[in-house]
């Protein structure tokens, strides 16, 4: 391993990292990098836990979709594991699936099917929060070596962050989107019913409360509508 080469292809992953639009961009990113920066990695993508249901994203390959349906079907496997924080425990290695592998017995078997021949799994974490885990494949058996882990490491590690400030910054976008759509919608509803500012909010609220809709999506319609 080239780790002075390493070191500048991570500088260069990192600057390209930041300088994506949205989380998807940025999640693309991260799994593209996963490809070209860790040796005898052949697909790799990010895998979110919601309580049990996955939630596979910026696969470059079927294989990796294909293997993380598999771990939600059967409920366990690496993914599903390095996605879930275990104190010591933030890096899985599968050397090799033609031997039996007791911590996933039904996995195991079932993924050398599907043509995985080893993998790792990543856990991506800030101090502040579980962001879900990076996943590599490889088609063929002990591709994977320690150079390869401690780069699928660093990578996580940048990964995790580029991960959660793209995060922030959509939710940001979002809530600015949102109070300007109900100041929007506000202004609407004083105009036509001759509310005041509180009277308007108050109407945007429990229509909300009472038809089970966001307050965002209500102030979207009265902007869209003229009115409720």
């Amino acid at each position: 391993m080239d780790w002075r080469a390493f070191a500048q292809q991570m500088a260069s992953m990192a600057r390209k990292l930041l300088a994506q639009s949205s989380v998807e961009d940025t999640l693309k990113s991260i799994t593209s990098a996963a490809t070209d920066l860790v040796e005898g990695c052949d697909a790799a993508g990010i895998l979110i836990l919601h309580g049990r249901q996955v939630q596979t994203v910026a696969a470059t390959d079927q294989l990796v979709t294909d293997s993380d349906q598999l771990q939600e079907r059967l409920g366990e496997g690496p993914c599903f594991d390095a996605a879930r924080r275990r104190e010591g425990e933030r890096v899985f290695r599968i050397a090799d699936f033609t031997h039996e592998e007791p911590r996933w017995p039904a996995y195991a078997p079932q993924a050398r099917d599907l043509g995985v021949g080893s993998m790792m799994g990543f856990l991506l974490y800030t101090d502040d929060e579980e962001l879900g885990a990076l996943n590599v494949y490889s088609r063929k058996p002990g591709s994977f070596t320690d150079a390869s882990e401690i780069a699928g490491w660093l990578l996580a590690s940048h990964a995790a962050v580029a991960f959660s400030s793209a995060r922030t910054h959509a939710q940001m976008e979002q809530a600015v989107a949102t109070r300007h759509a109900i100041g929007e919608a506000m202004g609407i509803l004083m105009g036509s019913h001759h509310l005041t500012e509180d009277q308007a909010f108050d109407v945007l609220r429990r229509f909300s409360q009472e038809n089970n809709i966001k307050l965002r999506e209500v102030a979207r319609r009265v902007c869209e509508q003229g009115g409720l």
